[in-house]
């Protein structure tokens, strides 16, 4: 008789983990899906409004994890033939041979060139700052040489790593930091970085510093065994991306589950988890249209929010319910605009259509602002726009709280608000400039590093007393992963389910591991 495995959530790592068992076992499990909302993906979904695709949030397909690469590639092999764009500009990139062509299929993964930069006093600089000779020009000669004698600085005294802000100015020095890590991070995070743990650096940032940076620069200029060099996550210059943008990807992957048997149930939200108060969970109760549905199961995979997980179990002792209720979050908005054209000049030397900046994400650093960064989506994929020889399709992310002021205002509110703040830096010329526009809300997009996040650790622990429990994903373990970390989590859980382990030590060791962050071979990208 088969297995009644229910997974909460037809985001990556849902999706990963039903994908997973099926392909593994598919005459051992009998596998459901629910999933709150109507869309698939999470976070990482592509979103159309009218003929343009939005991504929220921006995924580079890029991954140190070889079985994640892998796993994309065969669900969406590489581009074998130049994209729309490439063709028009005549620029070359890594093409597969026998790869499928984007301008004839869809199921394909194109090669992008990652340009991100932070914009800063209307200046353009490096993203990770760079010590090239345009970055010492727009800093000024005085700026460079504090940076470099406060980097040093740093090198010798080494402050303790209690907080993010120390976990910055080791790597940085203080003068760089306070330029291009405070103001921006306190957007992010509502919190100043001395408030923020040092876990978040240490997952996200992981080995860059300007020593990463220089001996990147070193490499790709001397280096003679460019095979082997070495480089971090952060440093790379090319990436893969679904030709429609990430959802597509993870839509094809939902496609290809309900193929072999699984179920998705769409607009349906776990509400209670049903235990026996110590070792195993029973049923899940769900919303499914304003009716609650009672679902048994054998396993429980969750990639819903720690935080909405305990509050739905019954029996959980008034200290681990405290530590779930305490966890904080930053939700998300992104307003779409569509333009004729960006006042910021291509000073590169890269072709774009349009001859638009070359930018994937620009990172503004301008606390006058509350703009976090810029997305331009022609730059992701040229099919991702209606019209990318003639519009500008950006997308403005802005960092709140649900329930705050920002996150309340009507939609004309905040568009007019994103639009103002443009003009203001001199991204676009007036409000006449847009030509359309959208808002997407999203909440819980971001687990944040402080309140009771400090007692995670036991939490982790009780939950892990939960034999047929497993808990997946950036909002499944409350931690900030990328979507290949989301997806090796899974990979730990359906191993750890197909071996009869009820260890959960290695799902929660994913991204925590220091082999794991430190650098990967080029050869193998």
């Amino acid at each position: 008789m088969k297995k009644k495995v229910i997974i909460i959530g037809a985001g990556p790592a849902g999706l990963t983990a039903a994908f997973e068992l099926l392909k593994a076992q598919p005459d051992q499990y009998d596998v459901t899906i629910l999933e709150e909302s109507n869309e698939i993906g999470g976070i990482s979904k592509t979103v159309q409004y009218k003929n343009n695709r939005m991504d929220i949030g921006g995924h580079r397909f890029f991954s140190k994890d070889d079985r994640v690469m892998t796993w994309w590639d065969e669900l969406m092999p590489r581009q074998g033939k130049p994209s729309f764009d490439d063709q028009k500009l005549g620029r070359e990139k890594k093409l597969r041979a026998g790869g499928p062509d984007p301008e004839k299929t869809d199921r394909v993964m194109l090669v992008r060139g990652r340009v991100s930069r932070i914009y800063y006093r209307k200046k353009f600089f490096d993203y990770p700052v760079t010590m090239k000779p345009e970055t010492i020009k727009n800093m000024g000669f005085g700026t460079t040489v504090q940076a470099g004698c406060s980097y040093m600085k740093s090198a010798l005294h080494k402050l303790p790593e209690d907080s993010l802000e120390n976990f910055y100015i080791n790597r940085f020095g203080k003068k760089l930091y306070s330029m291009f890590f405070e103001g921006y991070t306190e957007k992010l995070w509502g919190r100043h970085p001395r408030e923020i743990s040092a876990d978040w650096g240490s997952q996200r940032v992981k080995g860059l510093s300007i020593r990463a940076v220089i001996k990147d620069m070193w490499n790709k200029t001397f280096s003679k065994k460019k095979d082997n060099a070495k480089v971090e996550t952060s440093l790379i210059e090319e990436f893969y991306y679904p030709k429609y943008g990430p959802g597509q990807l993870w839509e094809t992957a939902a496609a290809e589950v309900k193929k072999m048997g699984g179920e998705i149930i769409m607009n349906t939200k776990a509400v209670k988890i049903n235990t026996d108060g110590k070792k195993t969970v029973k049923s899940v109760v769900c919303d499914k249209n304003g009716e609650n549905v009672t679902m048994d199961c054998d396993i429980l995979i969750s990639s819903m929010p720690v935080k909405d997980l305990v509050e739905g179990m019954n029996d959980v002792p008034a200290n681990f319910r405290n530590i779930a209720s305490g966890l904080p979050y930053r939700d998300f908005v992104t307003v779409g605009l569509l333009v004729d054209k960006l006042n910021l000049k291509n000073e590169t030397d890269i072709k774009t259509l349009g001859n638009i900046v070359p930018d994937c994400w620009i990172y503004v650093q301008d606390v006058g602002v509350k703009l976090g960064r810029i997305q331009i989506f022609n730059n992701w994929s040229p099919y991702m726009v209606s019209d990318p020889e003639h519009n500008v399709w950006i997308g403005l992310e802005y960092f709140c709280a649900e329930g705050d002021s920002f996150w309340n205002m009507s939609d004309d509110e905040c568009i007019k608000m994103a639009i103002n703040e443009l003009v203001k830096m001199g991204v676009i010329s007036s409000a006449s400039d847009v030509k359309d526009s959208h808002r997407e809300k999203v909440k819980k997009a971001y687990p944040a590093y402080f309140d009771t996040y400090s007692q995670m650790d036991e939490l982790i622990e009780y939950l892990s007393g939960f034999e047929n429990l497993y808990c997946v994903g950036r909002n499944g373990q409350h931690r900030y992963n990328n979507m290949d970390h989301s997806m090796a989590t899974s990979f730990e859980a359906v191993k750890n389910i197909i071996s009869g382990d009820t260890s959960k030590v290695n799902i929660w060791n994913v991204n925590t591991e220091k082999e794991y962050h430190e650098e990967k071979t080029e050869a193998a990208q």
